[in-house]
């Protein structure tokens, strides 16, 4: 049963495991993502969100190395039901043409998400349900993400001061010509809001992709900044 104690250890436990699984692989492949996010209120209940994203490679077979290869656009309107629960309706363009890598993609996303706090840990659970359409294929995908959140000084988040987000994410993705594909994601930030409208966060992602095929071992270097405009 989940308690107070196993909260608070829990992004140290994430950590270990995300460096675990990482680092015990042969076959890492290191990627950095770098995000740009634009959210507005625009009204009590319905709030939008922008977000541009640049993803490229680092690391792979034992060497160094810098290759761009994907940028991303994408678009968030949500609705809020009350101060817990959200709905969501998202798309996204991918492009990877440009730079030699794969295929182009569409993105359709509807989303539901709960939060619970608990003295000054938040909870957080994302359910979201994707259609990607790529150049040869479309991929249903659904993914469930569980998230902590919490202000690493005091009770509550001040401007100039740090915070920390961990979670664990399960994705299957339903393909016409293939198994079904199992990944699972495991995440840690630290951010810190730096003004009243502006937060700065990175940190690390383990991803295993098909693990349930053949595993494919990634681990992401994050940084992104979120702005309220």
């Amino acid at each position: 049963m989940l308690n107070i104690y196993s909260i608070k250890n829990y992004p140290y436990i994430l950590l270990f495991f995300l460096t675990f699984n990482a680092f015990s692989q042969n076959t890492l492949i290191g990627i950095g993502e770098s995000a740009l996010s634009l959210n507005h209120k625009v009204s009590k209940k319905y709030n939008v969100n922008f977000a541009f994203r640049s993803r490229y490679f680092l690391y792979n077979i034992n060497e160094l190395q810098y290759k761009q290869q994907q940028l991303d656009v994408f678009h968030f309107s949500t609705y809020n039901i009350n101060s817990k629960h959200k709905l969501s309706l998202g798309a996204y363009y991918r492009n990877r043409a440009f730079f030699e890598t794969g295929s182009d993609e569409l993105r359709f996303m509807e989303q539901f998400s709960a939060s619970k706090k608990i003295n000054k840990i938040r909870l957080r659970h994302r359910f979201r349900a994707e259609q990607r359409i790529l150049e040869t294929k479309t991929i249903f995908r659904q993914r469930y993400r569980f998230a902590v959140d919490l202000p690493l000084v005091g009770n509550t988040l001040d401007i100039g001061e740090p915070f920390l987000m961990s979670a664990l994410e399960g994705l299957w993705s339903l393909k016409e010509v293939s198994a079904p594909e199992i990944d699972s994601r495991t995440t840690i930030f630290i951010g810190w809001q730096l003004a009243k409208t502006l937060k700065f966060q990175t940190g690390l992602e383990h991803r295993f992709e098909a693990l349930n095929i053949s595993a494919k071992n990634y681990l992401f270097l994050l940084t992104s900044a979120i702005l309220k405009i």
